[in-house]
């Protein structure tokens, strides 16, 4: 493997005058920028990543802090982040911390180590006051959650209004009887897609039939629910779902109680995801605009490495996808 002091030695200058011309971290006469870039060529030099970022201060990556390595959104959002990155020549490295308060600071202490010119959280059990911290230390984008005092470098969709948008929906097809699955309420996605449908439920004059089951948006969480709802024998015409994953749960579980969607039950799912469009002749959902998010995530993440300072609070509005879930009641 050819090295920085072989490179040296053909271009007959110094070490530190081949780290300048690869850094372009101060400037070399022409002549010698000609007689080293020559010599990196004659010998196909590839100078070490980690040389380089010393050379330069910066490494060229950004570290992903996610909370699971799953489909439906957060691999669409990995997926855009990693496209958008790579287009500017920027490697995500991605650490997973399982929605867990020390795997999430292990996650970041391990991509800090690798020296990130950039962080991207999204994190479910760290406090805002560390991530408050975090941002301080280190240019970091906060993905999914709103943090007071560092809103400007936070990428969130309004949850709240999703959640109020799937209720009123219902509720404008003649629903009265409607069941929320929610997800985890000490996160702040599920908590605000929870408090859309109840504020919406209560404008309707609907305080009394609200019921929420807490779930953690998965197909087993809504199948749970169904049954556990059934159980109590209380009636439901309808079903709001903190996701399509749990949506498809609870279908799967009305299926075998032999109960018809939208006849019998209309659901109302959050995500769409690319498989609801098929489901039960296509779920009606919110659409989560996960595309759309990633490239303003990876866009705010060089924003912060180049130190710019005109940034602004992104939050994305969903809206609703009418499909073939929900019927009319007479």
């Amino acid at each position: 493997m050819t090295t920085i002091k072989q490179v040296a030695e053909l271009a007959g200058v110094s070490q530190a005058t081949v780290s300048r011309v690869m850094s372009g971290s101060s400037p070399v006469n022409e002549a010698t920028q000609k007689r080293v870039e020559e010599a990196i060529r004659t010998l196909d030099y590839q100078p070490n990543a980690f040389a380089r970022s010393l050379a330069s201060n910066r490494s060229s990556s950004v570290g992903l802090v996610i909370s699971y390595l799953a489909g439906g959104m957060l691999g669409r959002l990995m997926t855009r982040i990693e496209q958008h990155l790579r287009q500017h020549n920027i490697s995500l490295l991605i650490a997973v911390g399982h929605a867990n308060v020390e795997q999430e600071r292990e996650a970041i202490a391990f991509l800090r180590s690798r020296r990130c010119d950039a962080l991207i959280v999204q994190v479910d059990g760290l406090a805002d006051s560390e991530l408050r911290t975090l941002a301080r230390q280190t240019p970091t984008v906060v993905v999914n959650r709103e943090v007071p005092d560092i809103e400007q470098q936070c990428v969130f969709s309004n949850d709240f209004h999703g959640g109020f948008l799937a209720t009123q929906h219902l509720l404008a097809q003649g629903h009265r009887h409607i069941v929320c699955i929610s997800g985890p309420l000490a996160q702040q996605d599920a908590r605000r897609r929870m408090e859309g449908y109840q504020t919406a439920m209560r404008n309707a004059g609907q305080a009394e039939n609200i019921h929420i089951i807490e779930g953690n948006f998965t197909e087993a969480a809504g199948r749970h629910a169904v049954f556990q709802w059934q159980q109590e024998g209380a009636p439901y015409t309808a079903i709001v779902a903190s996701s399509d994953d749990t949506a498809l749960g609870a279908i799967s579980a009305l299926t075998e109680l032999e109960r018809r969607i939208p006849d019998d039950v209309s659901i109302v799912g959050y995500d769409d995801e690319r498989y609801s469009r098929h489901l039960a002749g296509g779920l009606t959902t919110i659409h989560a605009p996960a595309e759309e998010m990633g490239d303003a995530v990876a866009t705010l993440a060089r924003q912060l490495i180049e130190g710019d300072t005109e940034k602004a609070t992104v939050c994305f509005t969903p809206y609703l996808v009418e499909r073939a879930t929900v019927r009319a009641l007479e």
